[in-house]
């Protein structure tokens, strides 16, 4: 299967969905007399900062934003080959219905609100025998 987007255009996706879903440690002080969650006395506790890198999001909604409607349509099937929603053999369907829902609202945000978003879509290409391995620079 060739890709209607290319190969690259859907790695540099990823790579960034990858930079955006990724979480910065931290670490968290309740306070004195706040008792730690482990019992332990002075040990801080570790938990994920929720901020994320403006710049990331932006880069990442203009990927997906700067795609024609057939490719980001193509885009979401990869997503739900990947999530299991659809198998390989129903592509035409998937299009299908990828290209419905693409017309209905703010894709953008469907797809930075998708759990998971670059597993989904490597695991869609994969379907297809399609990966990112030896594809350029993309850092």
């Amino acid at each position: 299967m060739d890709p209607l987007t290319p190969l690259d255009t859907i790695c540099r996706i990823i790579l960034r969905a990858k930079e955006y879903e990724a979480q910065v440690p931290s670490d968290y002080d309740a306070g004195e007399d706040a008792e730690n969650i482990d019992g332990e006395d002075g040990e801080a506790l570790s938990v994920l900062d929720d901020d994320v890198n403006d710049g990331v999001e932006e880069e990442l909604r203009a990927a997906i934003d700067d795609l024609a409607e057939d490719q980001q349509a193509e885009l979401l099937a990869f997503c739900w080959v990947g999530q299991g929603t659809y198998e390989a053999s129903d592509w035409d369907e998937a299009i299908s219905e990828a290209t419905d829902e693409i017309r209905g609202g703010n894709v953008v945000d469907l797809f930075l609100e998708m759990p998971m978003l670059a597993s989904v879509l490597e695991s869609g290409m994969a379907a297809f025998e399609l990966s990112c391995d030896g594809v350029g620079d993309l850092s």
